[in-house]
């Protein structure tokens, strides 16, 4: 069930499983990553634990904590969602339809890539 978690976070789904705050853990840590002294000296990462499912969401996103918490929030209700719905979830699905949508485009971009090499042997051809 691992590889169905890395779909959450990736887009705005609807019809998602509720979250009660009382189901949730949240912690104030410092972030990690660039940013020097502004990032070493405040507490704005938010680790959100779902206590259920046992899932946690660490969001560091912006400088805000208000809209860490936020953001936290949207991806761990998605990523819960996941977990208990797996392949029936709308993030799922929605990840399937936009990596279906991904290899279509590379595949018609490997196709205009062929004509172009043909067109170009074609001329050098009529050239000799």
């Amino acid at each position: 069930r691992a590889p169905l978690l890395q779909a959450a976070g990736k887009k705005n789904s609807f019809n998602l499983l509720e979250l009660t705050e009382a189901e949730l853990e949240e912690q104030f840590v410092r972030g990690d990553g660039p940013g020097g002294q502004a990032t070493n000296k405040t507490n704005n990462c938010v680790v959100l634990k779902h206590i259920p499912s046992g899932i946690v969401v660490k969001c560091h996103q912006t400088r805000s904590a208000e809209k860490n918490r936020k953001i936290a929030r949207e991806i761990l209700q998605e990523k819960v969602d996941l977990f208990y719905k797996g392949e029936d979830s709308d993030v799922f699905k929605e990840k399937k339809a936009s990596e279906k949508k991904k290899q279509e485009k590379k595949r018609r971009a490997k196709e205009n890539l062929e004509r172009k090499k043909h067109l170009k042997e074609m001329q050098q051809l009529d050239k000799k």
